[in-house]
């Protein structure tokens, strides 16, 4: 199973999310949120990240983080091991204490951080357990208030300063602002593209330009990001790469068998076109299509040398949507 694809760059800002092991409890007692707390106040000191929030529930926690130096991967690792050897020592647990690996959703700063940081914030609302966010201990929404003293690693600035450079004015501004969630809630994640990215169409063309294909081609979210792909542009560079015309991989017959193989494999892996629309390309019917499809994966599984052309032709096509 292919690993959630990690996209670093300076100044990257993410919403970070981890749940328990089989939805099990991460926080069984204060002192584990103390210490979890511990390790976060750790982050910014070690690995120079900025905390924009943060809210831990009983099996899951969230964190709004902003990397300066692309390292998240190694800021991430840090936190959860050491909370996992913390919980495992501590509760003489032994195996995973989290569910696989953190999930990392990229946000474009100012169009998604406000709205990402007020449904963080309502998490606990949400979830029943208290009925005004500013209630809930194990969460930065209070200190973003006033009402507790700021932990000096949180970083509340660039949200409250949205809002007004007056400090009180910015604070009750901040807090209309989240309390209007309560009323009428909006999970921003609903815009989310590929699982991965919260931004506008630019932002999204420019998270696609920072991914290196050859490494992430066959990450689900790669994938994803080049549904841009059209019928031609596949038929093309099969043309060009296989040899051959496009009129003779799109004919019927024995000739370009394996031109057309090819094709019709690449048209159901990176496209959202179904079998019956390619199959009227093609002049066959959608079951033809799925045979030929399972045809070249077995084919590409037996021979090293069809699944490197393949995978070589696909690369050209997911780079040549990438490029600028």
């Amino acid at each position: 199973m292919a690993r959630p694809l990690r996209i670093e760059y300076e100044g990257a800002v993410y919403h970070i999310t981890a749940r328990g092991n089989e939805k099990k409890a991460i926080f069984r007692d204060e002192a584990d949120y103390e210490t979890f707390l511990e390790l976060l106040k750790q982050l910014p000191e070690r690995f120079a990240v900025v905390i924009h929030g943060y809210v831990l529930m009983t099996n899951h926690y969230h964190i709004l983080v902003e990397t300066p130096q692309p390292n998240i991967t190694r800021a991430m690792h840090y936190l959860n091991s050491t909370y996992t050897g913390y919980f495992n020592r501590v509760h003489r647990h032994a195996g995973h204490v989290l569910q696989g690996r953190y999930k990392a959703f990229l946000i474009q700063k100012d169009r998604y951080l406000l709205a990402v940081s007020r449904y963080i914030h309502l998490n606990p609302v949400r979830a029943g357990l208290v009925a005004r966010p500013e209630a809930y201990k194990w969460s930065s929404y209070s200190q973003y208030l006033g009402r507790r003293r700021a932990d000096g690693w949180l970083s509340r600035a660039w949200v409250l300063e949205q809002y007004s450079k007056d400090p009180a004015q910015a604070r009750r501004l901040y807090r209309r602002f989240v309390e209007e969630g309560i009323q009428a809630p909006e999970n921003p994640f609903k815009s989310l593209v590929a699982g991965l990215v919260l931004g506008t169409e630019v932002f999204v063309e420019e998270i696609k330009k920072r991914l290196s294909i050859d490494r992430h081609r066959d990450v689900p979210q790669t994938r994803t990001l080049a549904r841009n792909l059209t019928y031609e542009d596949i038929l093309a560079m099969v043309a060009e790469q296989v040899g051959g015309e496009e009129k003779a991989i799109i004919a019927r017959g024995r000739r370009d068998v394996f031109a057309r193989g090819v094709c019709l494999y690449l048209l159901r892996t990176l496209t959202d076109m179904r079998n019956d629309e390619i199959g009227a390309r093609f002049g066959i019917s959608h079951s033809a299509v799925s045979k030929a499809v399972s045809n070249m994966k077995r084919q590409m599984a037996c021979d090293r040398k069809t699944k490197k052309s393949v995978a070589e032709i696909e690369c050209k096509l997911l780079n040549s949507k990438f490029k600028t």
